[in-house]
């Protein structure tokens, strides 16, 4: 059974549109962060070229042309170290180059996290640590493995910088390792609230606070041909001063053109729109539009609305029942809830339409535009 327990947990990162692929003549052209000797996508990863072809080839070959043609927001490039030192500080803690282990934060879909702090500079980080043998042993659809989903996430994060998103910092990949570790900006604070009913809600005035993060943030990724495919309470991380970094790409995917066209089912079955249940192939920017309206109604009624005793059952309401709503909500709330969660993703509502809904606007005025670095 899916847990009701939602948790907003909090870590870290930096609108701007369209550079890849959409108006490539108004990319920065950096060098290269990647080079041929020590390609994430090729030896070090995925073994030899049956290995890449065995990858979702489209989504893949795109990042890797976009990257090693410089095609990236990013005003510096992610530090790349080939070099694993595996040692221990004056008390025992464990450390990987310079960083010393703190405590544990958490397990992801493929491989765990801990907090970990820098011997150097004394920040906080979060690192992801994979172990490369188990990658390329886990199918995750048909002959694909999950070493291209932690692929596509790295080569995604080495692209992208804006406020709402969690910066990648460093990437630790020893040819001689098994293990690939990807160093990310943390968060200390964490909000969690526990239950489920309005009384759990976060209000409205926070929740609007968040939803403009979440679109401004899924807005830059859209406009950037990247599908982020697992929009959840748990891949949404929050500051202290309450700013939302959208995180985990390890299910996203890259398109051309506006071809958003996609096969592969997205995210956590809760938050999966209804033509990624029914149909063979759906579009990806609906689906994460699906996604967002769902967390709005649980940021604002504590809950989710079509959640089942069982997944078949939670899947079958997502495709059947209609969004059932207070009658005492707010109006203005109340559309834009129900314009998000329309069935068809036809008539459902788009980022830039919720970016400029009434609600939305409130006091604060329009989300403001952020000019990414390779527009300037």
């Amino acid at each position: 059974m899916i847990n009701k327990t939602i948790s907003f947990a909090k870590a870290v990162c930096c609108c701007c549109c369209h550079c890849f692929g959409l108006i490539r003549r108004r990319c920065q052209r950096l060098e290269p962060t990647v080079n041929n000797n020590n390609n994430l996508s090729q030896g070090l990863l995925l073994g030899d070229d049956s290995d890449v072809q065995a990858c979702p080839k489209r989504s893949l070959d795109i990042l890797n042309s976009r990257l090693e043609n410089g095609m990236t927001c990013k005003q510096f490039a992610v530090k790349e170290t080939h070099n694993l030192v595996l040692s221990k500080d004056k008390d025992g803690n464990k450390m990987i180059n310079e960083y010393i282990r703190v405590c544990k934060i958490g397990s992801g879909a493929y491989g765990k996290v801990a907090l970990y702090r820098s011997s150097v500079s004394g920040n906080d980080y979060a690192m992801k640590a994979f172990h490369k043998p188990q990658l390329l042993k886990r199918q995750v659809a048909g002959s694909e493995t999950a070493m291209t989903d932690v692929l596509c996430e790295v080569l995604i994060m080495k692209m992208l910088e804006h406020p709402n998103i969690v910066n990648l910092i460093e990437v630790i990949d020893d040819p001689e390792s098994e293990h690939l570790y990807i160093v990310l900006e943390y968060v200390e604070d964490k909000w969690i609230f526990l239950g489920s009913g309005p009384a759990c809600g976060l209000g409205e005035e926070t929740a609007r606070r968040y939803l403009r993060d979440i679109v401004s943030g899924l807005m830059y990724l859209h406009g950037h041909n990247i599908i982020h495919g697992d929009i959840n309470h748990d891949n949404l991380l929050i500051t202290r001063h309450g700013t939302v970094k959208i995180a985990d790409f390890n299910v996203s995917q890259a398109f051309e053109d506006d071809n958003d066209e996609l096969v592969r089912v997205p995210g956590t079955p809760v938050f999966t729109a209804p033509e990624c249940i029914v149909g063979p192939t759906y579009h990806g920017k609906a689906s994460d539009t699906w996604a967002v309206g769902i967390i709005l109604y649980c940021m604002i009624l504590g809950e989710y609305p079509f959640l089942g005793g069982a997944l078949l059952d939670t899947q079958d309401r997502i495709v059947k029942d209609d969004i059932v709503l207070p009658n005492d909500m707010n109006p203005l709330l109340k559309n834009l809830i129900e314009g998000l969660l329309v069935k068809d993703p036809r008539l459902r509502m788009t980022l830039s339409e919720v970016a400029e809904h009434s609600w939305v606007i409130g006091d604060e005025g329009p989300i403001p535009e952020y000019l990414c670095w390779c527009q300037r």
